[in-house]
């Protein structure tokens, strides 16, 4: 049995590792623009760097570098080792150096493709190297997430949110100096910091609902749809707008109580979602207090590899939020085959 406080504080370095990366990226976004010649190949590097960060800081981490991990993320280096993206790996190497001064190019491809494991029944690692591109692009919300899986459910979660502020009151569109840490374990709770670590890590455990309902949601209208999500606000009585934000900072945002949901509502019914992108922040709201299952009521189910196969859609609420929400899914038939 793995042991999840080793495991956690593994997860904690990493991110924060990576969160420095991607910072240091969105400072320079129009340098690495002019070297890439791309305007979106700022997140490109991040993504690379980051994961290769996350991925070494692991394996040394863990196994001191005598050994591997199993790490299933959605990175791989074949772009970088096109010549045609030279500038592309000479840009991702050089971000990694702010925290890892001592990995060749080599050494950042070989730790990318770590990321090509398989899901083991044992456990394994899944991580998104930045959750919320368009976010990291606008200099608004995004998030470095990392999770263990075991037995078809996450574990231990760790979130690096750069620019989401501690405070709650902060609104989410101004991006924070410092940002936001959160790691949980499973049947131990979760635990927020700042995302420099300057101040002590606090417990989180959210209070009932506020009145009305604070609901959040996805920016990009093909990740969640809006339709659906006014419906169930109408038939709840609720007419406020969702506040919008990327990535999976809206786990945190629930779990701290500035929201009271999180919906997620399929925009189609054969997609299937990433087992990165819910991981790490259905762990985090969960240990805070809050219910996320499918539309359907069903628990998120891991256990199917790299997608959600057996869930549609995301509810993640408060628990007596969550209920209402499921019911008006019901009535108003969304979903239904």
């Amino acid at each position: 049995m793995a042991d999840l406080g080793l495991l956690a504080s593994a997860a904690r370095d990493a991110v924060l590792l990576a969160a420095r990366v991607c910072r240091h990226v969105q400072r320079d976004l129009d340098r690495v623009r002019s070297i890439t010649k791309d305007d979106k190949s700022p997140v490109t590097v991040a993504d690379f760097a980051s994961q290769a960060v996350v991925a070494h800081s692991l394996t040394h981490g863990l196994t001191s570098g005598a050994g591997s991990i199993c790490l299933v993320a959605e990175e791989a280096s074949e772009f970088l080792r096109d010549p045609a993206h030279a500038t592309h790996l000479a840009a991702a190497v050089s971000a990694v150096h702010t925290v890892l001064p001592d990995l060749s190019p080599d050494d950042v491809l070989a730790a990318i493709d770590l990321g090509a494991g398989r899901p083991h029944p044992n456990g394994f690692w899944t991580l998104d190297p930045i959750d919320g591109t368009k976010g990291f692009l606008r200099n608004q919300q995004y998030a470095v997430s990392l999770s263990y899986i075991q037995k078809g459910s996450p574990v231990v979660g760790a979130l690096a949110c750069p620019n989401l502020s501690i405070d709650p009151a902060a609104p989410v569109e101004t991006p924070d100096a410092i940002g936001s840490l959160y790691v949980a374990v499973a049947g131990q709770g979760v635990l927020e910091a700042s995302g420099d670590e300057s101040a002590a890590p606090r417990r989180l455990r959210r209070a009932g609902p506020s009145a009305p309902l604070r609901i959040c949601a996805s920016v990009e209208a093909a990740h969640s749809s809006a339709d659906d999500t006014d419906r169930i606000l109408d038939h709840l009585g609720q007419a406020r707008e969702p506040v919008r934000l990327d990535s999976q900072a809206k786990y945190a945002v629930v779990a701290r109580g500035q929201a009271d949901a999180y919906l997620r509502m399929p925009t189609r019914k054969s997609y299937v979602e990433r087992i990165w992108d819910h991981a790490a922040g259905s762990l985090i709201a969960t240990e805070a207090g809050c219910l996320v299952t499918d539309i359907r009521g069903h628990p998120l189910d891991f256990s199917h590899g790299r997608g959600l196969e057996a869930n549609s859609g995301i509810v993640c609420a408060e628990p007596t939020v969550h209920a209402r929400v499921i019911e008006a899914i019901r009535v108003l038939g969304i979903g239904a085959a």
